[in-house]
């Protein structure tokens, strides 16, 4: 099973003392980005020590977006906290996922429960994560996409022309090949602890629509042509750990826009 998505996508920088500056998407054959879907922002990517992390808001929904950057359609199989995101598996790169056609670009935004619906990925305490709560705990605060280019169909071998027999009769045919492609686990991501404030993981949400089909896709190798794996907990525990440096807390400010009505709006109603 390879169904084809909605939007997704995410980026990093190199690391000084403390961390690097933000960037967005990272990958090679494909972009990935950290969507949060309740403000619209994509967020920064932090690279420490020789990994990209993010900072995850809690509560929030999010989506992750993969943007087909390689001249070919490509599969990517998808891993939220050590959970493959369409069977609900333990990760291994072996399994199922979405496939991009060229320069497409998807958002996956949630654990897959058919063809017309997913389950919202939300940010939340490691146990109410559903990797915690099905017993899977471990790799809790990754989020990882196995990359495959596709096998390439190779021309047809050029007929020689033959002399018409003398019998008048003809003969002769092409056998047909296939192959199939399989691949080891993918590795764990080790987790460091931070005691900043309680570890996130991510949630099995609301039900929601979202549409896939069907397709076939042969792999060119067993083994993932790009691995991108991205770390998240709360801004919080990474300004603890030293990935976000204090001064890169949002500060209130007093006048943040200038305003365009007159008289002060009402708010929203309550949901």
């Amino acid at each position: 099973m390879k169904p084809l998505p909605p939007l997704l996508s995410a980026l990093a920088l190199a690391a000084g003392l403390l961390t690097a500056l933000p960037a967005h998407a990272v990958g090679g054959l494909v972009d990935v980005n950290v969507i949060d879907r309740d403000s619209g922002a994509t967020l920064p990517v932090y690279r420490h020590q020789g990994e990209w992390w993010i900072a995850g808001r809690p509560g929030a929904r999010y989506a992750i977006e993969v943007r087909n950057a390689a001249p070919g359609r490509v599969l990517g199989v998808m891993a939220v906290d050590g959970v493959n995101v369409i069977s609900g598996d333990t990760a291994s790169w072996e399994q199922t996922g979405y496939v991009l056609a060229r320069r497409q670009t998807a958002q996956i935004t949630g654990w897959r429960k058919s063809d017309a619906e997913v389950a919202a990925f939300h940010f939340t305490a490691l146990p109410q994560s559903y990797a915690a709560r099905t017993g899977r705990p471990d790799h809790v605060g990754v989020i990882g996409v196995a990359v495959f280019r596709e096998k390439a169909v190779p021309p047809p071998p050029p007929i020689a022309p033959r002399p018409w027999p003398r019998d008048g009769r003809f003969g002769g045919g092409a056998p047909a090949a296939s192959a199939d492609a399989a691949g080891p686990a993918a590795e764990s991501a080790a987790r460091q602890r931070s005691p900043a404030s309680p570890q996130l993981g991510t949630g099995h949400g609301a039900r929601e629509a979202s549409y896939t089909r069907h397709t076939t896709f042969e792999r060119r190798s067993a083994q993932p042509d790009e691995v991108i794996t991205l770390r998240y907990d709360s801004r919080e525990n990474l300004m603890a750990l030293g990935i976000i440096p204090p001064d890169a807390r949002r500060r209130p400010d007093a006048f943040p826009d200038a305003p365009s009505a007159r008289y002060v709006p009402d708010p929203p109603a309550w949901r």
